[in-house]
């Protein structure tokens, strides 16, 4: 494997960057870690388990939102303190191997959600509280590793062309489930007109649970180019040394954080929508599975557009970003989903916007309910805002970051995403509890995507000298 160059290689040469292969590679990492996100943690194994394994749809979506909130606890806590470790310790790619073998491992243990076993409940939890953790963290140092791949007026169009390639990978993984593997228990048959191979047997959902060994098997394949082709940061110092380092360091940027205005209003900001797009995003589908009483074809279907959507949203989100600014590309996008939310809580099964509208017939075709097409119409836009959202505001972090910190500053770039990433599926959780209306806890979200808009516009994007980027493996 292939390093970065040194300070003085990288001095003698005017802005050397890897060779394209090594970005492309890099790049694929967000198309392995997708399949986690999109089978497991949206569209197939939480509404499976809210709908099929825990005793009823509000329950179910309470204990996922209390497990998601006890992950998110612990990646606030650790991620700044692991990427002070890592800027101290130099390399990258060891902390992915570690954590992607957290997300393997979470993954595939949800094969053993049987449905209506409630004894399985709390092993299940926890197996996707270890795989959540796994995907964060591995994303941490992932995103690390940026500054260095393209020249800096680069670096949107490269975090957009990431997303973008993720939200692929998710629309193949989840035609795969749908098509080859996860069947309707009432025909027997994938949504293709299959019978499941391997000979999963609908009767126990083994086409639905078979998403976590995919989720493992599939990050393993497709991860293992970034790891021979993308080059990684040098040595510099052993654990040990890197840990009392990298504390000192993280001491010393918390200590300047209050100074760095726009930097710790953008924090502030992403620690709160991040809250609700991930909250959205993780309850979307469980949301739809009780509104519309939808199963894995359904909603599986709903995320195949939902993330064709989206992988257009993210393509040109980057090309804005890079034209327009990472700013603008953030505000954007969370008025969208600000204003698409909103109308969600607006539309049930039988109405849109309050006005009466005719329920499907029993066994017609797929979305035939007018609600429901407004319900996918909505679901797109969300979608479409959704990347844009998330690769600008790792771009802005790079621009607002000092170069020299970089892990360390996504890492607590990953701590103000999860710090409170607790409170958004906690509250769901809780408030769907008490009112016994998934309606009433998915309402909270619209306060986070309001109040992080209104942190955001107080934000001012400067752009870094290029120079700026040059030798920062090394500094």
């Amino acid at each position: 494997m292939t390093t970065i160059a040194s300070d003085a290689d990288m001095a003698d040469t005017e802005r050397t960057y890897p060779p394209r292969a090594a970005v492309v590679s890099w790049i694929f990492f967000d198309w392995a870690a997708q399949p986690y996100f999109t089978l497991i943690t949206t569209f197939v194994f939480a509404p499976y388990f809210a709908t099929s394994v825990a005793p009823d749809p509000a329950t179910g979506q309470s204990l996922w939102g209390f497990a998601m909130a006890a992950a998110g606890m612990v990646i606030a806590l650790l991620s700044p303190v692991l990427g002070a470790i890592a800027d101290a310790a130099g390399r990258r790619k060891p902390w992915i191997a570690a954590f992607g073998a957290m997300l393997v491992l979470g993954s595939c243990a949800l094969w053993i959600g049987k449905p209506g076993d409630a004894s399985i409940i709390p092993a299940l939890l926890a197996a996707v509280a270890l795989a959540s953790v796994g995907a964060e963290f591995a994303t941490v140092f992932n995103n690390a590793m940026m500054p260095t791949l393209v020249p800096p007026e680069r670096i949107g169009r490269l975090s957009g062309n990431g997303w973008a390639t993720g939200y692929v990978g998710g629309i193949i993984s989840l035609i795969i489930v749908l098509g080859f593997l996860a069947a309707n228990p009432e025909t027997g048959r994938t949504l293709l007109g299959f019978t499941p191979l391997f000979g999963l047997d609908p009767a126990t959902h083994q086409g639905d649970r078979i998403t976590g060994p995919l989720t493992g098997l599939w990050f393993i394949v497709f991860v293992t180019p970034m790891f021979v082709f993308t080059p990684d940061y040098p040595a510099k110092r052993p654990v040990r040394q890197a840990l009392r380092a990298g504390l000192a360091q993280l001491k010393q940027s918390l200590g300047e954080l209050p100074r760095q205005q726009s930097l710790a209003t953008f924090l502030l900001a992403n620690m709160i929508y991040s809250d609700g797009l991930v909250s959205l995003f993780a309850f979307g589908g469980i949301y739809a599975a009780g509104t519309f009483g939808w199963q894995t074809i359904q909603i599986g279907t709903f995320g195949i557009i939902l993330a064709i959507a989206g992988t257009f949203g993210a393509w040109l989100g980057g090309k804005l970003d890079d034209l327009l600014g990472p700013k603008r590309v953030i505000a954007g996008s969370m008025l969208v989903l600000l204003l698409s939310l909103a109308a969600i809580l607006l539309v049930d099964k039988d109405s849109i916007l309050f006005i009466k509208v005719a329920s499907p017939e029993p066994g017609g075709t797929l979305f035939a309910g007018a609600a429901e097409r407004a319900y996918l119409v909505l679901g797109c836009l969300i979608g479409a805002a959704g990347g844009p959202l998330q690769a600008a505001s790792r771009t802005l972090l790079i621009r607002l970051a000092p170069k020299d910190r970089i892990a360390q500053y996504f890492g607590l770039f990953a701590l103000t995403g999860k710090v409170t990433s607790f409170i958004g599926p906690l509250l769901i959780g809780a408030i769907t509890a008490g009112t016994a209306s998934q309606k009433a806890g998915m309402g909270v979200l619209v306060v986070f995507f309001a109040a992080g808009l209104a942190l955001l516009m107080r934000v001012r994007e400067q752009p870094p000298p290029l120079s700026s980027f040059r030798g920062i493996a090394e500094r």
